[in-house]
């Protein structure tokens, strides 16, 4: 048996299952493997250094897996912003099929993958936004709860109140992203209208994620608790795992008077997030994680994981949620 929802009809999968573009970590290796287990495995275009660079990664997780798998490019505000039209030029000229965009002012590239053929997955973080990203033409979105990694808006609202408000604002599908990670929270999601998961975490901890495995043990090893949210006075809050850096960073935002973001800058450069990364040492710079590692036990290979995820959540449905459905003379 399968789930079989909008999702896995429309882009072609298997399970409904999505790994979320995660820079640094959106490599050919970690996409594939996500593919090959039936999932939506997501490269993430910023990863790269260069729009040849990004063609490289398409063309070498060709080599790794025959299944869909897609392109996650992030548009978000810098002193110097990356050419992003230049990799939108690469997604279409490698015949990509399915695009993930995030961040601010979508519509130009909407348009351009629209107008390719490309199934386009906008994430929001807002039901507004969402309305928006609906009349820009996304063909689905993705509806990120307060608990996700990275950037959660500045509304504090979680998954459990956004994704019925999306399932009944909405007119196009949408999947559920921040605080997924287990087959209940997948069945919970269909539960509440979405079409499937996006996961960026949990996927952090598996086996073909191309980061030390000192920083999947410190998720392992987390409690829901072990976020923090930095930027929250800078107006751009990011939830982040909870370290020293991380700590050091509030303090500086705390001060009287708030802080100005060059006062931060040096502590949280992407340049010191990827050497955790490659290096293993989780206090050397912040890296993004959601409260999803409360839930984090163990770092499998992405097959056993998305298998497992679908197992639990076709149990939870068929046995634990269809076992309260009771004849109501029989009571």
């Amino acid at each position: 048996m399968v789930l079989q929802t909008k999702l896995t009809k429309l882009v072609g999968i298997k399970h409904p299952i999505v790994q979320g573009g995660m820079q640094w970590v959106g490599t050919a290796e970690l996409a594939s493997a996500v593919s090959n287990a039936g999932g939506l495995g997501i490269l993430t275009a910023l990863t790269q250094p260069t729009p040849e660079h990004l063609r490289n990664e398409i063309r070498r997780c060709r080599t790794m897996t025959n299944k869909p798998f897609g392109v996650n490019l992030t548009l978000l505000p810098a002193m110097t912003p990356p050419p992003y039209a230049e990799y939108g030029d690469v997604i279409v000229q490698e015949g990509i099929k399915v695009v993930e965009t995030a961040g601010n002012n979508p519509g130009e590239h909407i348009r351009k993958f629209k107008e390719a053929g490309i199934f386009v997955i906008h994430k929001c973080t807002s039901i507004r936004h969402a309305l928006t990203a609906q009349r820009l033409g996304a063909d689905m979105l993705s509806i990120d709860g307060f608990e996700c990694a990275g950037h959660p808006g500045e509304d504090d609202v979680t998954g459990l109140i956004l994704l019925p408000l999306a399932a009944k604002a909405l007119k196009i599908p949408f999947i559920a992203s921040g605080g997924f990670g287990d087959g209940t929270g997948l069945a919970a999601a269909l539960a509440l209208g979405a079409e499937g998961v996006n996961m960026g975490t949990r996927f952090l901890c598996t086996q073909e994620a191309p980061i030390h495995n000192n920083i999947k043990e410190s998720m392992v090893n987390a409690t829901e608790r072990d976020t923090s949210l930095i930027f929250r006075t800078l107006h751009n809050s990011a939830r982040v795992f909870r370290n020293k850096v991380a700590k050091e960073v509030i303090e500086i935002e705390r001060k009287p008077g708030g802080a100005e973001f060059s006062e931060v800058a040096p502590l949280v450069s992407g340049a010191r997030g990827k050497l955790v990364y490659e290096n293993g040492d989780p206090d050397h710079g912040i890296w993004t994680a959601g409260q999803i590692v409360g839930l984090i036990k163990d770092i499998p290979t992405c097959e056993v994981l998305v298998k497992r995820i679908v197992q639990e959540a076709e149990d939870t449905i068929r046995g634990r949620l269809a076992g309260m459905v009771v004849n109501e003379a029989k009571l």
